[in-house]
């Protein structure tokens, strides 16, 4: 069968109050999906899902999970009605941050149980790193990631203040973390230097810069017990934005990953060497927004409701 879909799973910042809500309600294979993350957790993120407070869902070791849950709910209704695994159409698949996570659970490289248990570790460790810290993360609008890089590198930070690149998401779209006054002080360089915006963004932990080694440290320990099954397609990574197929490697890099910056706009234009199609799986629109600035010729569908999925199911009828 030829493979013309890539698969993308969305991370922190796509998560909404009330997402999969109507999958879960229309289809009885996604509320076991939902039933076994609650399960597994042993408490209710079903409930803060569908039902919950914007504090309690944005608080990322809820956050995690969620997001996971409401993708690997709308990939087995999808392959529910195929009859196939989601990933023997697909040509790769990967995600964004904590989205690499739902990419190897629909690779079948981890089940649901533990997938959700190390994203609520995940959360709780990166949240922990930085208790009594003020940190802050930004969206820097308007400069490609070599001019923030220099701006970066020509603007010694005072001692123990930190600003580094966390996201590389699409041209003009790079996304800082750090310390508040790390993080405040480069993003008025960055004004001066042109951007058309610094926007802060409402996150609990300032995610993807080197505040976060000692949640790396926990996630190595919670790895090390989880043995990675053979992926059923290619997948790749966050931080080499390259095919990764071995699975220590893969286990490495997850650890990594914690600290280190998203290469998302590398790892759409690897992904896409040969293939178009991108299939946004999950809460929200985020990742097709910045799919379609890294080139505007690509087929972008996402898929977060019962609808989408319908539509999915119809327009890609010919290669299922």
């Amino acid at each position: 069968m030829s493979k013309k879909i890539i698969l993308v799973f969305p991370g922190q910042g796509s998560q909404v109050v009330g997402m999969g809500l109507d999958v879960y309600k229309n289809h009885s294979i996604a509320r076991q999906v939902f039933k076994e993350v609650d399960d597994s957790l042993n408490f209710k993120l079903s409930k803060i899902i569908f039902e919950g407070s914007d504090y309690e869902l944005t608080n990322t070791k809820n956050t995690q999970p969620a997001l996971m849950a409401v993708s690997m709910a709308i990939v087995r209704v999808i392959e529910n009605e195929t009859k196939k695994n989601i990933f023997e159409f697909s040509d790769s698949i990967f995600g964004h941050s904590l989205g690499e996570y739902s990419a190897l659970c629909c690779l079948g490289a981890i089940n649901l149980s533990d997938t959700s248990l190390l994203l609520r570790t995940r959360g709780e460790s990166m949240q922990n790193s930085v208790k009594n810290m003020q940190t802050k993360m930004v969206a820097a609008i308007g400069l490609d990631i070599l001019q923030i890089e220099k701006v970066i590198e020509e603007n010694k930070l005072p001692e123990h203040e930190i600003c580094e690149i966390a996201n590389d998401n699409c041209p003009g779209q790079v996304i800082l973390s750090g310390t508040k006054r790390g993080v405040e002080i480069i993003s008025g360089h960055l004004k001066k230097s042109g951007a058309r915006g610094v926007i802060d963004l409402k996150v609990s932990a300032p995610f993807h810069c080197s505040l976060m080694k000692s949640a790396s440290k926990i996630m190595d320990k919670s790895l090390s017990l989880i043995r990675l099954k053979k992926l059923g397609t290619k997948f790749i990574s966050n931080v080499t934005a390259n095919f990764e197929n071995d699975l220590e490697k893969i286990k490495g890099l997850l650890v990594k990953q914690v600290y280190s910056k998203v290469r998302w706009r590398e790892s759409i234009l690897k992904s896409t060497e040969k293939i178009n199609n991108i299939i946004e799986v999950g809460s929200g629109k985020v990742l097709t927004g910045m799919n379609k600035r890294i080139n505007k010729k690509y087929k972008s569908l996402n898929i977060s409701n019962s609808k989408e999925i319908d539509i999915f199911l119809n327009e890609y009828k010919k290669i299922l």
